[in-house]
């Protein structure tokens, strides 16, 4: 079993900036596929970004692409989500997920883990 738990939300206007973390205390994320998904009220979960974490290699959706990074911290087994200039449409609870298949990185079922959500309100 993986918990995990995000921090980092909170609120901020817009063209500011968050960091968001994802943990799983007592186990690492080696050969997993990282996500952060976000669900805005009244709309679909969607995907933000993905890692993989022994390769580094990234994908973003097309709507933070230049705008957020995803990131991960080998030794303190965590993973990071810096989001800037931000927009209140970027508003959302977000979600880390983990998942040991490495493919399909956008694709929510496609995750097995998940955090329980940390919010983001991005004020205009």
């Amino acid at each position: 079993q993986v918990q995990l738990v995000e921090s980092g939300g909170g609120l901020v206007q817009a063209g500011g900036s968050l960091r968001l973390s994802c943990a799983a205390p007592g186990r690492t994320f080696s050969n997993y596929k990282m996500g952060w998904f976000r669900q805005a009220p009244g709309k679909e979960r969607e995907f933000v970004a993905a890692i993989n974490w022994n390769h580094g290699s990234t994908y973003y959706a097309e709507s933070v692409k230049g705008r957020f990074t995803i990131s991960r911290d080998n030794a303190k087994n965590t993973v990071y989500l810096q989001m800037n200039t931000l927009k209140p449409e970027d508003t959302a609870v977000y979600y880390c997920a983990a998942d040991p298949f490495l493919a399909d990185w956008a694709v929510e079922r496609a995750y097995h883990y998940w955090g329980p959500g940390t919010q983001v309100t991005v004020s205009s």
